[in-house]
């Protein structure tokens, strides 16, 4: 049984994370929420040391919604079969996900870390975790330490919830300054029908012009809005520390097409980040549900690993070769 310490490929600060002895927070953003209790089940993330010549690689995660309807145990399982780094818990796919404990028990039976935490923040999560948005964040937070990750992935407040999108900001650097937790905040889209676009989140979709520290690019959702990853690379520069790889083609569904599928770009996207070192997660947040069997799931997913690792790859022999 491992003890519950993986290497991620993020780094904060090197002293890593505070852990609060007490409850309440100085800020009205986060006071409500409480705080967190040091406690041998939260195991402070393991830190990959990055080599000072920068030749350090991204880590390739699967989504455990990218084997949905399949369960939450068949994502680790597929994953150590397939040979990904590791795992992106999509909370509230199925119930095993928002059970801590037994998401512990398939990390450690197959050996596979979480690598990141998704926040239970979706239409159709709207009471796992309590149907208080800043609450599911603060447990999606403390639910990274307790699993070993140090990142959490969160949407920007729906229009309609306007205490929280109120402090949201604050809440999110508040949550993520005291837990060491990078908390990035993923691009999503406005809601399209015919004669009509929605704005559905606050203050806004695209949370390039928002002060938010870390952002989370999702190219299915780039899609969906009209607007182009390699953009959003050069707008949010170092700001940029977690990709959804996946990609989308335009239209107004959010289609979660596999790499390289859609108009997105995705390997260009890949390679671009490489050059100017990425050392972030890249995680697999992509639609099988085409496949008509496991097997066939299975060999969509590896192929689709093995061509980001190619790319990765490539990228970083260039970066070499340019550099001699």
């Amino acid at each position: 049984m491992s003890d519950g310490r993986y290497a991620c490929s993020h780094c904060r600060n090197s002293v890593g994370y505070l852990r609060i002895r007490g409850r309440g927070s100085t800020t009205d953003g986060l006071a409500k929420y409480g705080g967190f209790v040091e406690s041998a089940d939260h195991p402070e993330p393991a830190r990959r040391a990055l080599p000072d010549d920068g030749s350090a690689t991204p880590t390739v995660g699967l989504s455990t919604s990218a084997v949905f309807p399949d369960s939450t145990g068949s994502a680790f399982q597929l994953a150590a079969q397939l040979g990904y780094d590791g795992i992106e818990l999509m909370v509230g796919t199925d119930a095993a996900s928002a059970d801590l404990d037994q998401v512990r028990q398939l990390r450690d039976e197959y050996q596979v870390p979480v690598l990141s935490v998704h926040a239970p923040c979706l239409m159709f999560t709207p009471r796992v975790w309590g149907t208080d948005p800043g609450e599911k964040l603060r447990r999606s937070c403390e639910a990274a330490l307790l699993l070993g990750s140090d990142l959490v992935v969160v949407h920007p407040p729906f229009a309609w919830q306007r205490s929280y999108a109120s402090t949201f900001t604050e809440t999110v650097y508040e949550l993520s300054e005291r837990t060491g937790i990078i908390i990035a905040v993923e691009n999503m889209y406005p809601w399209r029908a015919p004669g009509l676009i929605a704005q559905a989140y606050a203050p806004d979709w695209d949370p390039t012009d928002q002060p938010y520290e870390w952002l989370t690019l999702d190219l299915s959702h780039a899609a969906t809005a009209g607007a182009r990853s390699l953009s959003y690379l050069d707008d949010w520069g170092p700001r940029l520390r977690h990709l959804h790889l996946t990609d989308g083609s335009g239209s107004v569904l959010d289609e979660h097409l596999l790499p390289g599928e859609g108009n997105q770009r995705s390997w260009e996207v890949v390679e671009t980040l490489l050059r100017r070192g990425y050392q972030g997660h890249i995680i697999h947040e992509v639609n099988t549900r085409r496949a008509a069997t496991a097997d066939e799931r299975a060999q969509l997913l590896a192929d689709c690993l093995d061509q980001t690792r190619r790319h990765i790859s490539a990228a970083v022999q260039a970066g070499r070769s340019e550099g001699q």
